[in-house]
């Protein structure tokens, strides 16, 4: 698995405030998100809001990582 780099809470969500809400349609329903809009996202919560959004979007882990 790659490695999950360092980034902030607005590069992940290009949202302002203390946490960012987003909302995933998909034919399996309908998923919500919570990014935390700090300078420095904790790994381990940047590792869980990529395995959610994998897993609801169908997009592996790795190629989110890499689009980071």
């Amino acid at each position: 698995m790659a490695r999950l780099p360092q980034v902030s809470g607005a590069e992940l969500s290009r949202q302002r405030g203390s946490h960012a809400r987003y909302r995933f349609v998909s034919s399996a329903g309908v998923h919500f998100v919570t990014v935390p809009m700090h300078p420095v996202i904790a790994k381990g919560t940047l590792n869980d809001i990529l395995s959610s959004v994998s897993v609801w979007t169908g997009i592996a882990k790795d190629d989110l990582i890499d689009r980071l």
